[in-house]
């Protein structure tokens, strides 16, 4: 696939924590701009098991268990809105992932806020990987809460931090 004329892309999420759904998406947008930005959002409407230091690393960690060119992807969090963080830092175009309908019906009112917000601003959405479909963080929170397998969800870094958070010995 050709590069787009949009070299950057950011991919904003709450990544609590990333998953492979995430690095997939990640994986898929680096084939079509240079650099992709993960920006690591609060959001006051969840409840999050990492706070956003942790889960800054936590990204930066699985990058690195699954080898990804970390030259080509810059890693920042964010605690307003997300087209904000983008107009001042110069980029226009972000990636969502989409699993399903119904996070296209919610994804396409936040695009719409965005774009009601800062008219420059673009939204691409991605459609996950049928592998990965099912895969959400709270479904992860979930399973490691529980004592459940993690592997083929989350990287080896975010198991280890996943289980050390629980309790698991």
């Amino acid at each position: 696939m050709a590069k787009s004329s949009c070299s950057v892309v950011v991919y904003p999420g709450t990544y609590d924590p990333i998953t492979y759904g995430h690095l997939d998406i990640v994986r898929r947008a680096l084939s079509i701009f240079d650099k992709v930005v993960i920006l690591v959002s609060e959001n006051s409407n969840k409840k999050v098991l990492f706070d956003i230091d942790e889960r800054v690393e936590l990204v930066h960690l699985s990058l690195k268990d699954a080898s990804f060119p970390t030259d080509r992807i810059i890693v920042d969090k964010n605690s307003g809105f997300t087209v904000e963080y983008m107009k001042s830092h110069g980029y226009n175009t972000m990636i969502r992932g989409l699993r399903a309908v119904s996070d296209f019906e919610y994804e396409m009112q936040i695009a719409l806020a965005n774009k009601h917000l800062e008219s420059d601003i673009e939204t691409i959405f991605m459609v996950s990987d049928l592998k990965y479909q099912f895969l959400r963080s709270t479904i992860v929170r979930e399973i490691a809460r529980l004592g459940g397998k993690l592997e083929g969800l989350v990287t080896p870094s975010v198991e280890q931090a996943l289980k050390k958070k629980f309790g698991w010995r």
